[in-house]
This record gives C-alpha cells, sequence and structure tokens, in this order.
C-alpha cells in the first residue's frame, strides 16, 4: 500500500519514530493511524526485550527542586551511548521524568516507574522510548533531597 508523505509526517510528529519506521507501520496497517501507532508500540517492545541484557553505563544526571527550594530531586536515567546522553530530548525527558518524581512526592525507581506519564505507566514510556532511540533505557537512580535551600 501507498501512504501519503502527510500521514507518515503526522505520525512521525506523534510519536518521534523515524520516517522509514511511520512509512512501514502505515504500510503495515494499511494506513490506519491507531494501528500504525500500535505497530510502533509493538516494535518498541521487541527492541526493549532485544536490549534488556545490555548495560545502560552511559546516561544523564538532572535535578530539579519545588518552588521554595526546600525539596528536590536527583535523577539519573542510562542509556548505552553517550550520543543519545546529549541529546536534548533524551535530556528533556529525563528532566519531565523528574519533575513528575518531584511533584508526586515518590522516593524511589520502582514508585517512578508506575506513576502514570502522558497516557502510560512511566515503565511503558521507558520501552517506548527504548524502541524510539534504538538502546536500553532505564532509571539509574532517584533520590530525594531536603534541606534549607537548594539549587540545581
Amino acid at each position: 500500500m501507498s501512504v501519503s508523505a502527510k500521514a507518515v509526517a503526522e505520525l512521525r510528529k506523534a510519536t518521534g519514530a523515524g520516517m522509514m519506521d511511520c512509512k512501514k507501520a502505515l504500510q503495515e496497517s494499511n494506513g490506519d493511524f491507531d494501528g500504525a501507532v500500535d505497530y510502533l508500540r509493538k516494535k518498541g517492545q521487541k527492541v526493549a526485550a532485544k536490549r534488556a541484557d545490555r548495560e545502560a553505563k552511559e546516561g544523564v544526571v538532572v535535578t530539579v527542586t519545588n518552588d521554595s527550594n526546600d525539596k528536590g530531586i536527583v535523577m539519573g536515567l542510562g542509556c548505552e551511548t553517550d550520543f543519545v546522553a546529549k541529546n536534548e530530548d533524551f535530556v528533556a525527558f529525563a528532566t519531565s521524568l523528574a519533575k513528575l518524581a518531584l511533584d508526586s512526592g515518590v522516593t524511589s525507581k520502582k514508585e517512578l516507574a508506575a506513576l502514570e506519564f502522558e497516557g502510560a505507566p512511566v515503565s511503558e514510556k521507558l520501552i517506548e522510548q527504548t524502541g524510539k532511540i534504538g538502546e536500553k533505557i532505564e532509571i539509574s537512580d532517584l533520590q530525594l533531597v531536603e534541606g534549607g535551600t537548594l539549587t540545581s
């Protein structure tokens, strides 16, 4: 089936997946947008399963504080290569997770993984990111910090 460039671009914008992956997903789903999103999600799960035994030794550490600067989160989000760790989208994703942890008051990686983030549990969003980026991604550490005046 032939798919339009506009449909591929819309799917890419919605999912962040690569152009060729979006094109294939639309072809496999006969042009159905929701079917293509589901196809990409399942593809991401397969990529994550293949990469599960890999080590995520690279990554980024982000910090966020509350408005009164007396509570903060320090979180590490691991990946396989420094190229991904330096990517703006990866850093923004990590920062969003840290803000979610702070706003929700969680104190462990397990608690954060169970939280809802953009319509799905964080654990599923990590798998989605693994499928999109092609590397293992995991929350490597999460610490709640409290004190008189904190800055990040």
